[in-house]
């Protein structure tokens, strides 16, 4: 017979299962749909043990942990596109409120501890809160570009919004700053930036 912790558990993974079904606004690389928050997450964990070498004072399982977890809110609160004002406008309380039933769900322990990551997470004070957001804007910016920044041209998204959303990679490792600059810089050469 199962213990009331480990019911909690399952509920809280059964719960997240549901992250498959959030989709985001970026597309696969070679464009046939658009990705789920589950293999954002995926991704962007895979990229944190790659470009480790970049962020040597950031401990790297706090990162994964961090990167893995910080978007299972969007199971209830729905992913919010980094560029559309009025779902960001409403994003930060539809989140909190989603955090407090979805990490509700487990044990008051662990619960403590994925609220606490997901609320570092938001702040992007730490090294590794910084290297996950670094790596939530890399991903996306990443993938559009192998798609031909089909999500930029599809919401019509401007240049300045871009820089702006994307400032925090420019202040972090040169190699990613550079990265990304070029990304920006040949999708505004092309007209899709404007």
């Amino acid at each position: 017979m199962a213990s009331d912790r480990f019911d909690k558990q399952i509920a809280f993974l059964l719960a997240i299962d549901k992250s498959k079904e959030v989709i985001r606004q970026t597309y696969l690389a070679d464009k046939s749909r658009l990705e789920n928050d589950a293999e954002h997450a995926w991704h962007a964990a895979v990229m944190a043990i790659v470009f480790a070498e970049y962020f040597p004072k950031a401990d790297l399982k706090k990162t994964l942990m961090m990167m893995l977890t910080h978007d299972l809110v969007e199971v209830f609160a729905g992913d919010t596109y980094c560029y559309d004002e009025a779902g960001n406008a409403t994003k930060a309380q539809r989140e909190m409120e989603a955090a407090q039933r979805l990490y509700g769900l487990l044990p008051e322990d662990q619960k403590e501890m994925f609220f606490s990551l997901w609320r570092e997470f938001e702040e992007g004070q730490s090294e590794e809160a910084k290297f996950c957001a670094i790596l939530d804007r890399v991903q996306p910016t990443m993938l559009n570009d192998a798609a031909g920044w089909i999500s930029w041209k599809e919401h019509e998204v401007k240049k300045a919004q871009v820089e702006q959303r994307n400032a925090i990679t420019f202040a972090g490792p040169a190699e990613i700053a550079a990265y990304m600059r070029g990304i920006i810089e040949a999708a505004h050469q092309s007209g899709v930036l404007k």
